[in-house]
Protein backbone atom coordinates (compact mmCIF):
# COMPACT_ATOMS: atom_id res chain seq x y z
CA UNK A 1 0.00 0.00 0.00
CA UNK A 2 1.42 3.36 -1.03
CA UNK A 3 0.43 6.45 0.93
CA UNK A 4 1.25 10.15 1.05
CA UNK A 5 1.26 11.98 4.40
CA UNK A 6 0.49 15.69 4.78
CA UNK A 7 1.00 17.27 8.20
CA UNK A 8 2.57 20.57 9.22
CA UNK A 9 4.26 18.90 12.19
CA UNK A 10 7.40 17.33 10.73
CA UNK A 11 7.88 15.22 13.84
CA UNK A 12 4.48 13.65 13.15
CA UNK A 13 5.22 12.90 9.51
CA UNK A 14 8.62 11.45 10.37
CA UNK A 15 7.21 9.29 13.18
CA UNK A 16 4.32 8.08 11.03
CA UNK A 17 6.65 7.18 8.18
CA UNK A 18 8.90 5.15 10.47
CA UNK A 19 6.03 3.37 12.24
CA UNK A 20 3.97 2.57 9.15
CA UNK A 21 6.89 1.41 7.02
CA UNK A 22 8.09 -0.81 9.86
CA UNK A 23 4.98 -2.90 9.28
CA UNK A 24 6.33 -3.74 5.79
CA UNK A 25 2.75 -3.40 4.54
CA UNK A 26 3.00 0.31 3.75
CA UNK A 27 5.34 2.42 1.69
CA UNK A 28 5.26 6.19 2.26
CA UNK A 29 5.78 7.65 -1.20
CA UNK A 30 6.08 11.25 -0.02
CA UNK A 31 5.36 13.61 2.84
CA UNK A 32 4.29 17.24 2.81
CA UNK A 33 3.84 19.98 5.38
CA UNK A 34 1.26 22.22 3.69
CA UNK A 35 -2.26 21.82 2.40
CA UNK A 36 -1.11 23.46 -0.82
CA UNK A 37 1.24 20.53 -1.45
CA UNK A 38 -1.49 17.89 -1.21
CA UNK A 39 -2.88 18.13 -4.75
CA UNK A 40 0.55 18.23 -6.37
CA UNK A 41 1.81 15.26 -4.35
CA UNK A 42 -1.38 13.33 -5.03
CA UNK A 43 -1.05 13.92 -8.77
CA UNK A 44 2.64 12.99 -8.74
CA UNK A 45 2.44 9.80 -6.68
CA UNK A 46 -1.20 8.66 -7.12
CA UNK A 47 -1.16 7.05 -3.66
CA UNK A 48 -3.60 4.38 -2.55
CA UNK A 49 -4.47 6.61 0.41
CA UNK A 50 -3.77 10.23 1.31
CA UNK A 51 -3.34 10.62 5.09
CA UNK A 52 -3.74 14.28 5.99
CA UNK A 53 -4.03 16.64 8.95
CA UNK A 54 -6.90 19.15 9.06
CA UNK A 55 -5.54 22.28 10.73
CA UNK A 56 -2.60 23.63 8.79
CA UNK A 57 -1.39 27.14 7.95
CA UNK A 58 -2.75 28.86 4.83
CA UNK A 59 -4.76 25.95 3.42
CA UNK A 60 -6.54 23.45 5.66
CA UNK A 61 -6.67 19.74 4.98
CA UNK A 62 -10.40 20.10 4.31
CA UNK A 63 -9.80 22.66 1.56
CA UNK A 64 -7.03 20.53 0.09
CA UNK A 65 -9.27 17.45 0.14
CA UNK A 66 -12.02 19.38 -1.67
CA UNK A 67 -9.60 20.28 -4.47
CA UNK A 68 -8.39 16.70 -4.79
CA UNK A 69 -11.84 15.11 -4.74
CA UNK A 70 -13.12 17.54 -7.37
CA UNK A 71 -10.39 16.33 -9.71
CA UNK A 72 -10.08 12.74 -8.42
CA UNK A 73 -13.50 11.72 -7.04
CA UNK A 74 -12.27 8.20 -6.26
CA UNK A 75 -9.39 9.43 -4.07
CA UNK A 76 -9.19 7.74 -0.67
CA UNK A 77 -8.56 10.46 1.90
CA UNK A 78 -8.19 9.83 5.62
CA UNK A 79 -7.95 12.72 8.05
CA UNK A 80 -5.62 12.32 11.01
CA UNK A 81 -6.00 15.15 13.48
CA UNK A 82 -5.87 16.16 17.11
CA UNK A 83 -9.27 17.82 16.86
CA UNK A 84 -12.69 16.18 17.12
CA UNK A 85 -14.62 19.40 16.48
CA UNK A 86 -18.17 18.76 15.27
CA UNK A 87 -17.76 21.19 12.38
CA UNK A 88 -14.66 19.41 11.12
CA UNK A 89 -16.34 16.01 11.33
CA UNK A 90 -19.39 17.21 9.40
CA UNK A 91 -17.26 18.83 6.70
CA UNK A 92 -15.11 15.71 6.37
CA UNK A 93 -18.18 13.51 5.96
CA UNK A 94 -19.78 15.79 3.42
CA UNK A 95 -16.57 15.96 1.41
CA UNK A 96 -16.52 12.19 1.17
CA UNK A 97 -13.50 11.42 3.36
CA UNK A 98 -13.00 7.72 3.96
CA UNK A 99 -11.76 8.15 7.49
CA UNK A 100 -11.41 10.52 10.43
CA UNK A 101 -8.92 9.42 13.06
CA UNK A 102 -7.44 11.09 16.11
CA UNK A 103 -3.67 11.21 16.52
CA UNK A 104 -4.12 10.03 20.07
CA UNK A 105 -5.17 6.63 18.68
CA UNK A 106 -1.80 6.00 17.08
CA UNK A 107 -2.02 2.21 17.35
CA UNK A 108 -5.22 2.13 15.28
CA UNK A 109 -3.85 3.97 12.25
CA UNK A 110 -2.40 0.94 10.43
CA UNK A 111 -5.53 -1.26 10.75
CA UNK A 112 -7.67 1.73 9.80
CA UNK A 113 -5.67 2.32 6.61
CA UNK A 114 -5.97 -1.35 5.69
CA UNK A 115 -9.73 -1.19 6.26
CA UNK A 116 -10.06 1.88 4.05
CA UNK A 117 -8.09 0.19 1.27
CA UNK A 118 -10.50 -2.76 1.47
CA UNK A 119 -13.42 -0.42 0.84
CA UNK A 120 -14.55 0.52 4.34
CA UNK A 121 -15.01 3.94 5.90
CA UNK A 122 -13.24 4.29 9.24
CA UNK A 123 -14.00 6.70 12.05
CA UNK A 124 -12.42 6.61 15.50
CA UNK A 125 -14.55 5.51 18.43
CA UNK A 126 -14.84 9.04 19.78
CA UNK A 127 -15.93 10.28 16.36
CA UNK A 128 -18.57 7.57 15.92
CA UNK A 129 -19.99 8.42 19.35
CA UNK A 130 -20.47 12.03 18.24
CA UNK A 131 -22.46 11.19 15.12
CA UNK A 132 -25.89 10.87 16.79
CA UNK A 133 -25.55 14.37 18.25
CA UNK A 134 -24.70 15.81 14.85
CA UNK A 135 -27.86 14.53 13.19
CA UNK A 136 -30.50 17.20 12.59
CA UNK A 137 -33.48 17.69 10.29
CA UNK A 138 -33.85 13.96 9.84
CA UNK A 139 -36.78 14.14 7.40
CA UNK A 140 -35.26 16.43 4.77
CA UNK A 141 -33.67 13.64 2.70
CA UNK A 142 -35.76 11.99 -0.04
CA UNK A 143 -35.01 8.45 1.14
CA UNK A 144 -37.54 6.98 -1.29
CA UNK A 145 -35.22 7.96 -4.14
CA UNK A 146 -32.81 5.31 -2.80
CA UNK A 147 -35.51 2.66 -2.65
CA UNK A 148 -35.79 3.02 1.12
CA UNK A 149 -39.19 2.83 2.80
CA UNK A 150 -40.32 5.07 5.65
CA UNK A 151 -39.96 2.21 8.13
CA UNK A 152 -36.45 1.44 6.88
CA UNK A 153 -35.47 5.12 7.14
CA UNK A 154 -36.73 5.13 10.73
CA UNK A 155 -34.59 2.07 11.45
CA UNK A 156 -31.53 3.73 9.89
CA UNK A 157 -32.15 6.73 12.15
CA UNK A 158 -32.16 4.48 15.21
CA UNK A 159 -28.87 2.93 14.12
CA UNK A 160 -27.44 6.44 13.72
CA UNK A 161 -28.69 7.24 17.23
CA UNK A 162 -26.44 4.45 18.51
CA UNK A 163 -29.11 1.88 19.42
CA UNK A 164 -28.26 -1.83 19.34
CA UNK A 165 -30.37 -4.37 17.46
CA UNK A 166 -31.96 -5.41 20.75
CA UNK A 167 -32.86 -1.82 21.62
CA UNK A 168 -34.23 -1.17 18.13
CA UNK A 169 -36.29 -4.36 18.31
CA UNK A 170 -37.82 -3.22 21.60
CA UNK A 171 -38.51 0.26 20.21
CA UNK A 172 -40.23 -1.08 17.07
CA UNK A 173 -41.88 -4.10 18.75
CA UNK A 174 -40.10 -6.53 16.45
CA UNK A 175 -37.74 -9.46 17.03
CA UNK A 176 -33.97 -9.04 16.86
CA UNK A 177 -33.95 -11.47 13.94
CA UNK A 178 -36.34 -9.25 12.02
CA UNK A 179 -34.16 -6.21 12.72
CA UNK A 180 -31.09 -8.08 11.48
CA UNK A 181 -32.96 -9.01 8.31
CA UNK A 182 -34.10 -5.42 7.80
CA UNK A 183 -30.52 -4.18 8.21
CA UNK A 184 -29.16 -6.76 5.76
CA UNK A 185 -31.70 -5.64 3.15
CA UNK A 186 -30.96 -1.95 3.79
CA UNK A 187 -27.19 -2.43 3.55
CA UNK A 188 -27.64 -4.31 0.28
CA UNK A 189 -29.95 -1.61 -1.13
CA UNK A 190 -27.47 1.12 -0.29
CA UNK A 191 -24.35 -0.93 -1.14
CA UNK A 192 -22.93 -0.30 2.34
CA UNK A 193 -20.84 -2.64 4.46
CA UNK A 194 -21.75 -2.04 8.08
CA UNK A 195 -23.58 -0.03 10.73
CA UNK A 196 -20.90 2.67 10.83
CA UNK A 197 -21.27 3.36 7.12
CA UNK A 198 -25.05 3.36 7.59
CA UNK A 199 -24.80 5.98 10.34
CA UNK A 200 -22.49 8.09 8.16
CA UNK A 201 -24.92 7.76 5.24
CA UNK A 202 -27.71 9.03 7.48
CA UNK A 203 -25.68 11.97 8.79
CA UNK A 204 -24.61 13.10 5.32
CA UNK A 205 -28.21 13.17 4.13
CA UNK A 206 -29.91 14.65 7.16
Amino acid sequence: MNIVIIDDDKMITTSLKIILEASQEISVSATGSKGEEALKLYETYQPDILLMDIRMNHMSGLDAAKQILEKYPDALIVFLTTFSDDEYIIQALHLGAKGYLLKQDFENILPALKAVLSGQSVFGGEIVSKIPNLVNNKKTFDYESCGITEKEWELIGLVADGLSNKEIAARLYLSEGTIRNYLSVILEKLALRDRTQLAVFYLKRS
